[in-house]
């Protein structure tokens, strides 16, 4: 398979972290999620983020997404550290520079799809009527010009994440990040939908960070980050370069085998079907909005702002 070319990125970086590190008070038990993990994402990159449950993906994509704020360390997104914006602050960077698209689509279910996709720019202030030309516009660019007053449950699957990743980039932000974009469709859709993200990643530069446990899907990207305990234990380039950091013993020349699951350190959903993020369903407003569960307490004043966020895609 013949991997899209990476766009030229310049400027400062789309996201960095520096010695990031993140703590959870469970039952007064301090649980480290993250332990010093420093990466940067550049402008047009595409990357896979892998490794076994409770490696810490979920909370370092929570981070990266401006969801949840390091308890040590640098983050910075698009330029400004994480560290220094309000609340309020911290959701307009949201809305303006992170698209999210989950494995549950989290769409609005009595909404239309062109009313779905258009919701992150109400927070934006956008007109009504430019809201519906801009998401109808959207729409057409993922395949779904024909079907912009659909309801969620009148669409397959494949068709309410294409809405989903719609509704992430009619904001044009500068990151989407994906959280298992494939796990809910069938083989055949799902590698649809990652031609869509490939092409949308190379046509508008927009750097796209996809979580997964699919190491079929992982191979696709151009680079790919392998995490382990709350570290980062590999960085390895699609021309087969890696950057190791204490390489585990599951990794054989570059790709990742069978991953031993680690006992999780991350807060997981309620209905305990994945870390960090509701399940099931369309997701209704809390994933439309592009909010997740509230972390256990830490005191650390974490953001939880009652905003759209990051494109307003589900989250």
């Amino acid at each position: 398979m013949t991997r899209p070319a990476a766009p030229d990125g310049e400027g400062v970086p789309a996201i960095e972290a520096v010695d990031v590190s993140r703590t959870y008070q469970l039952d007064g038990v301090s649980v480290e999620a993250l332990r010093g993990v420093s990466l940067v994402v550049q402008p047009g990159d595409y990357v896979a983020l892998v490794g076994p449950s409770g490696s810490g993906k979920s909370t370092l994509m929570h981070l990266l997404g401006g969801l949840d704020r390091p308890s040590g360390g640098r983050l910075v997104i698009g330029g400004r550290d994480v560290g220094a914006l309000s609340p309020p602050e911290m959701a307009t960077l949201r809305n303006e520079t992170i698209g999210f698209v989950f494995q549950a689509f989290h769409l609005l279910p009595r909404t239309s799809a062109v009313e779905n996709v258009a919701l992150p720019l109400v927070y934006r202030g956008v007109p009504a009527r430019q809201r519906r030309e801009r998401a109808a516009a959207m729409l057409g660019r993922v395949g779904l010009g024909h079907r912009l007053d659909h309801r969620p449950n009148q669409m397959s699957g494949g068709e309410q994440q294409r809405v989903a990743i719609a509704r992430a980039l009619v904001t044009e932000p500068t990151v989407l990040l994906a959280d298992e974009p494939t796990g809910n469709l069938d083989s055949v859709t799902g590698a649809a939908v990652l031609e869509l993200l490939e092409q949308l990643n190379v046509e508008s530069g927009v750097a796209l960070v996809m979580v997964t446990h699919d190491q079929e899907v992982a191979a696709r990207a151009r680079r790919r980050i392998t995490m382990r305990d709350g570290v980062v234990v590999a960085d390895s380039a699609g021309d087969g370069s890696t950057d190791l950091h204490d390489l585990p013993p599951f990794v054989d020349h570059g790709r990742p085998a069978t991953l031993v699951a680690a006992p999780s350190a991350e807060p997981r959903s309620v209905s305990g079907s994945g870390p960090g993020h509701p399940s099931g369903g369309s997701g209704g407003a809390a994933g439309a909005t592009g909010r997740l569960p509230r972390p256990p307490a830490t005191g650390s004043g974490t953001d939880h702002a009652g905003r759209a966020t990051g494109g307003g895609s589900g989250s």
